[in-house]
């Protein structure tokens, strides 16, 4: 041990055996630290195995929609033609019930063709490349506020979109994103009395996220999970209309982006949907 030349001790015995333990416990954190990098390299390759399934496996249920609900457009709209000449050609024959019935039918089909055409819309708003530029946040948002105030000029919404916000990211989802959120304000807040929406930012959790406000309907927030599956709706269509596709579809845009969406709100208290642009 050392450069010690005489005759070894106890001491030095005792020294020599402290030596080979740390010797040894060096050796055995390099060799656990030689195999937790292997563990990590191996981790690291299962996940991107298992990405690669996962994104797979995505791309073929969205194919697979995309063809169910392109498929089913054209048999519907025959089926729906044809109960048309049943109505048109045999009223004579069709008591009350008989066309009672026929309009059940036409009504289901044209349930089931706008259901189709949503499901459409949502694979086609996402598809193809992400193409990131700077983005006019704010000025998007008051065109898309002011088309909906042109479509109907006797609502009295009061409206108020922060300047300057912008973000890099693709333009065509990104004007699918604020149409349909501004969208719904503009919806819920058709029975409001004073309508007020919002558009602006905040920095949440040290990232900055984007915001839609509104004073409307609201809805119930344990069950805000629910609300980016597809044709999952918290209202009657017939208080307030449509599908349930538009905020899938805002869910699948934002993913797309690395980013996240997430809602805050109350029954009669209006509702907050904030997201991100990355991750």
């Amino acid at each position: 041990v050392g450069n010690k030349t005489g005759p070894y001790d106890e001491t030095d015995a005792h020294d020599f055996q402290l030596y080979m333990t740390e010797v040894w416990q060096l050796l055995r954190r390099r060799q656990v630290e030689f195999e937790l990098r292997r563990s990590h390299a191996e981790m690291g390759e299962r996940v991107k195995e298992r990405t690669k399934q996962l994104e797979d496996a995505v791309a073929e249920l969205d194919a697979f929609s995309y063809s169910l609900s392109h498929d089913l457009m054209t048999p519907l709209r025959n089926m729906d033609q044809y109960c048309g000449y049943l109505s048109e050609d045999y009223s004579g024959v069709l008591d009350h019930e008989g066309r009672r019935y026929l309009e059940r039918i036409r009504a289901g089909l044209a349930k089931m063709r706008e259901m189709s055409q949503g499901l459409l819309d949502l694979s086609r708003s996402t598809r193809g490349d992400l193409s990131r530029s700077r983005v006019d946040m704010s000025g998007m948002a008051q065109e898309i506020m002011d088309e909906m105030r042109a479509a109907e000029p006797a609502r009295n919404v009061t409206i108020q979109v922060e300047d300057g916000l912008t973000a890099e990211a693709d333009q065509r989802m990104v004007r699918v994103v604020l149409q349909n959120l501004l969208g719904n304000a503009w919806k819920y807040t058709s029975k409001t009395a004073q309508a007020r929406i919002e558009f602006g930012a905040a920095e949440v959790e040290g990232k900055r996220a984007f915001f839609v406000r509104d004073n409307g309907a609201g809805f119930d927030s344990s069950k805000a999970k629910r609300l980016f599956a597809a044709f999952q709706r918290f209202h009657h269509t017939a208080e307030f209309p449509g599908l349930g596709i538009g905020l899938a579809t805002v869910r699948r845009a934002v993913h797309r982006h690395g980013g996240r969406i997430w809602a805050e709100s109350a029954p009669d208290h209006g509702a907050t949907f904030y997201f991100t642009l990355e991750g």
